[in-house]
């Protein structure tokens, strides 16, 4: 089984500590599924800096394919965070080279080459997925917890399986929203809910699952740990449940440190 991931990446910088960790959905979950021993790509773009060598360096280090992961002369992706009374306080955001990424046909055929294409909302190919959904590979898409988004309407058509979070928990208003997407086009709506679980539809019944119970150190990453194991056990044959069951048990891992990976 093959899994392509692109879209954005991000240092999250934490410069008063000295500390910087790699972020973003596509890369995450491309660390997730070589961690459950799949075989997984990442495409997208990071500066000549020195957080554009580190993220290089990690991804190499973790044996994701970046064959396909672009460089250009600038700064990587950076989000500088600050620890105010204990609590992640992000206060600016510089883009960098992310603003001008862009796939090319060749680019496209690549990610059609594998058996998933996985992104999200920042990631910037929404124009894309039509293209893709045309040449049958499926789709996983992270809408995160951006509902009533411009992309959500514009891609929800063209992806297989969709992604909201929603810490708010299984209420009646999730639930008619789910519904509402997966009649516009995915065979699967999965939100995830924090410390409450996860939430999936596919059209004609919900099932919910909880947690795994474990330490909590940090918990970024966990929404996106959640969706590498849901996805492995779906693409491998799993039912719905075992999937979840799958993602909560990957996401219990990440809890367990400091930072997503």
């Amino acid at each position: 089984m093959k899994f392509a991931t692109v879209g954005d990446v991000c240092v999250d910088a934490y410069e008063s500590l000295g500390q910087y960790y790699i972020g973003g959905n596509p890369i995450n979950v491309a660390v997730y599924l070589k961690r459950l021993g799949e075989d997984a790509s990442y495409m997208g773009i990071v500066g000549d800096d020195k957080y554009g060598r580190v993220v290089v360096d990690r991804l190499t280090e973790k044996e994701v394919d970046i064959s396909h992961l672009k460089q250009k002369s600038g700064s990587t992706a950076v989000t500088k965070v600050e620890i105010v009374d204990g609590n992640r306080v992000f206060t600016d955001y510089i883009e960098g080279v992310m603003v001008d990424f862009k796939l090319t046909e060749e680019d496209i055929d690549f990610l059609c080459s594998h058996d998933l294409v996985i992104s999200g909302i920042w990631g910037k190919i929404e124009d894309d997925l039509a293209i893709m959904k045309e040449k049958g590979v499926p789709i996983a898409f992270d809408f995160s917890d951006q509902p009533t988004h411009p992309i959500v309407e514009k891609a929800i058509g063209d992806v297989t399986f969709a992604f909201f979070s929603d810490d708010n928990g299984d209420t009646p208003e999730l639930r008619e929203f789910m519904k509402e997407m997966q009649a516009k086009g995915p065979e699967l709506v999965v939100t995830t809910m924090g410390p409450k679980g996860s939430l999936c539809y596919d059209g004609k019944e919900f099932y919910k699952f909880g947690t795994v119970s474990c330490p909590v150190v940090d918990t970024m990453g966990a929404g996106d740990s959640f969706i590498a194991g849901f996805l492995r056990g779906i693409m491998k044959g799993e039912d719905i449940l075992s999937s979840m069951k799958s993602g909560a048990k990957n996401s219990s891992v990440t809890l367990g440190y400091q930072g997503a990976w």
